[in-house]
């Protein structure tokens, strides 16, 4: 098993933990890709926070790979104001919109909420955020690994070469996908902490599976618990090798 890792919600939000999670990932020797937000939850807007986009680029620059990590990484957000035209396919609802923000998320399944054209005219604007901030995006990923099946067409028309659920990871471009299950902890309750606890445990022990991806969640360092064991998940991950770009991990 390769082992591919991730920082989410890389925001002017998470400063602080963001530099805990990158600490912990340099003692292991690997350099985690930083799933980078916009304007995390509304209110922490990369254009306002100079400092932290210099920081990225020099993380950029070090070697570690940036992807778009949605918008606002929140649902119910109103759309942004500026026109991109064009047809646009529904935002999901009913069964699946619940799943996306009340089962696999808390309300945070941004992309499992939009529009065709919404989505559209937020990844525009996140594509350029990023590059206003001379950071150059490797993908895209949605918050809450949740996305409408037509997500995959619309990034393989802006050319992005990567993206993923909780199960596969893919190449929109190509059109191709590979298996790939996801390791990471939840602490939003005492259920969904035992419960990602628990399958992280299980899911190592699965040594048919090949190529997980460890996910790394700001929030999830402050618990103390969490931390102990996403050291150790790391550390265990490290034995079996990482992965250290997510074109290798498509192709691995």
């Amino acid at each position: 098993m390769s082992v591919h890792v991730s920082i989410h919600d890389v925001s002017p939000a998470w400063s602080r933990e963001i530099e805990h999670a990158l600490e912990l990932c340099a003692e292991v020797g690997v350099k985690p890709a930083l799933l980078v937000v916009p304007n995390f939850h509304g209110r922490a807007p990369l254009t306002d926070a100079p400092a932290f986009v210099d920081r990225l680029r020099t993380l950029q620059d070090a070697g570690h790979e940036l992807l778009l990590h949605g918008y606002y990484h929140q649902s119910g957000v109103a759309p942004l104001t500026h026109s991109n035209g064009g047809a646009s396919r529904p935002a999901p609802s009913g069964l699946r919109r619940f799943f996306a923000q009340k089962v696999v998320s808390a309300s945070e399944a941004e992309f499992s909420d939009v529009s065709e054209a919404e989505a559209r005219r937020r990844i525009d604007d996140g594509l350029r955020v990023l590059r206003d901030g001379r950071l150059v995006p490797s993908g895209f990923v949605p918050p809450a690994w949740s996305m409408p099946p037509w997500m995959l067409d619309v990034l393989g028309s802006y050319g992005l070469a990567f993206t993923e659920d909780h199960l596969k990871v893919y190449d929109p471009s190509a059109k191709r996908s590979r298996t790939s299950v996801v390791l990471n902890y939840a602490s939003r309750t005492p259920s969904r902490l035992v419960s990602s606890v628990a399958w992280v445990h299980i899911a190592k022990r699965a040594e048919r599976i090949r190529h997980a991806r460890i996910a790394i969640h700001p929030a999830d360092l402050r618990v103390r618990f969490l931390r102990s064991e996403t050291k150790k998940l790391l550390a265990w991950a490290k034995r079996r090798g990482f992965v250290p770009t997510v074109r290798e991990l498509l192709s691995a």
